[in-house]
Order: structure tokens, then sequence, then C-alpha cells
């Protein structure tokens, strides 16, 4: 079972990946899978350098493939964990593959993230053709700062999905989404934008970053995506405040920070300056804990 809050199990049918973006920066998957191929796993050799960092080498697991064929129980899976199944060098026989199997399991559901939208209208309308949309299949996209929701964001709406979502985590900056507000890209085709009532994302995850060398989240800035959710009807799920949190009590490192990211050393001085700014301490993801505003967010789609 996976400890990952808004799913239940893992599924790698692919191993490995490379960098892209600031969210890779600490990649738990990363040390992970330096672990496994340490420890003589096969699905995970060569997928990591000799400087213990992701090589250019994916491997498709093909005996993983049966694991969700063998589960009768309706389960939640979170496919690859330990990679990105829109890699570049993931090959379409293997996502075949992988799509034949959600095909042949309507019970469980199926949340697949990816860092590489870019590559999402393709790829999916290709799945699509050959086995419809599947309504148990969730496609989503990593959103850690507003570049990479402006720049990830279209394409995912571009997308043919029963439910779109975005992983705002590690979020290292504020996200505006009017880009997506009320909008939608009809049926993953070339048309104009239309305003609806019915948005295109349908659940958003928010998450602030754990782990050796984690960043710390504003408060705000999960604040201010939980507001356009319940204002856009879109489901919120906040998964963590990460390493860092506001009020936890002391820790080993405490830093004041301004709602733009900026780390405040003269906290006095820039307070003057009228900077909203926040002292945070480095407690760690348990103490920490999920509570924003007092109370849990686990909204799902649908609920």
């Amino acid at each position: 079972m996976s400890k990952i809050e808004w799913t239940e199990k893992t599924w790698n049918p692919v191993t490995g990946c490379t960098r892209i973006s600031p969210g890779c920066q600490h990649c738990y998957a990363e040390r992970m899978a330096k672990r496994l191929q340490a420890m003589g796993q096969t699905q995970y050799q060569g997928t990591i350098d000799k400087n213990g960092r992701w090589s250019s080498q994916i491997n498709f697991v093909e005996s993983a493939l049966g694991i969700p064929l063998k589960r009768k129980k309706p389960t939640m899976w979170f496919v690859n964990s330990m990679s990105d199944l829109f890699h570049a060098d993931v090959k379409f026989d293997w996502l075949d593959a992988i799509w034949q199997v959600m095909f042949r399991t309507p019970q469980h559901t199926y949340q697949i993230l990816t860092k590489r939208a870019h590559l999402l209208p393709d790829r999916v309308q290709a799945m699509v053709d050959a086995y419809g949309v599947l309504p148990n299949v969730w496609i989503g996209t990593s959103v850690e700062s507003q570049q990479y929701a402006n720049e990830r964001i279209p394409y995912l709406i571009r997308t043919p999905a029963a439910v779109r979502f975005l992983s705002c985590e590690p979020l290292v900056g504020p996200v505006s989404f009017d880009l997506i507000d009320g909008m939608i890209y009809d049926g993953g085709m070339p048309v104009e934008w239309q305003r609806i009532a019915t948005p295109p994302i349908h659940w958003v995850i928010v998450g602030g970053e754990s782990g050796p060398g984690a960043r710390p989240m504003h408060p705000d800035w999960a604040r201010q995506i939980r507001d356009q959710c319940t204002s856009a009807g879109i489901s919120f799920f906040f998964k963590q405040w990460g390493a860092w949190c506001q009020g936890c009590g002391p820790g080993p490192e405490g830093v004041h920070m301004s709602a733009d990211g900026q780390v405040v050393r003269n906290f006095a001085k820039e307070h003057r300056t009228g900077v909203s700014h926040v002292n945070l301490s480095r407690v760690g993801k348990k103490s920490a804990g999920r509570l924003l505003d007092g109370r849990e967010w686990n909204e799902m789609p649908g609920d």
C-alpha cells in the first residue's frame, strides 16, 4: 500500500526518468531508485548513473504488467510513481500494453501524472483511438510554479480524459489559474476557447516539499489555490505542508519568507516595506501535518 495520501497503491510498469524542471530538484523517486539499484533489483538497473542521478535509461518492466489484473478489489493506482509514463523514451507499444491492462480492469482507478504535458494530447489521443476515453483513467500534470502552470496546463486541457488533475507539489511559488478559469479546449481539437460552466480541470492537489533539502512553501500559496478551486467548483486536496510549517513550534532551522518566495533575513526591515511574510520552522513532514486553516482538505473528483 502507498503512503501517498491521495492514492492507495502504486504500479510501476516503467522505471527510470530524467530531470526536467525545478520540481525535480529533490526527486524522491531518484533517491529510492538509487537504493533499489544498489540492492540489485533488476527493474532499476541502469536507471541511476555513477553520480547518483537519473541516467538516460528507461526500462519497461513487463513482469509488472499483470499486477492490477490479479487484484479484484477496486483500487486506486498511482501509475509510475518511479518514472514518467509520458517520458519521450517510453515506446508506444509499452504505452499500449499499459492501456490494455487499464481497459481490462474497469474496477480500478488509475492516476497518471506527468511533467511532460506537451506529449499528452497526441499520445493520449492515440490510446483513445484504440480504447476510447476510459472512465477509470485520470490524467494530470505537475505544476510547481506559475511558469509551469502556463506551459503545461494548456496541453492537459487539450487531452481527452475522464478526469484531468494538477499536482502542485512541490509548490515552490504562487500559482494563479486565471489561464483555465471557466475555460475548456473543446474535445482536444484546435477550436476556439469557450466559456462554459464546467471547468476543464477536475482536481487539484497541493503539497509542500519534504525530505533532504526541502524548500519551504508559503502558506498563502496553498490558500490561494484552495480559494480558486472553491470558487471554480474544482475538488481540492491538501496533501501536506512538507518539511516546513508556520506555528508548529521550534525546529532545527527557521526562516522568514515573503509571499513572492524570497527568504527574508532582515525581518524587521522587510516588514516596514509591506512585504507579506511569515515565520517558518523546519519540523519535518510528520510534525507539520496536513491541516490547512484548521482542517483537512480531502476532496476528490465527483465529491
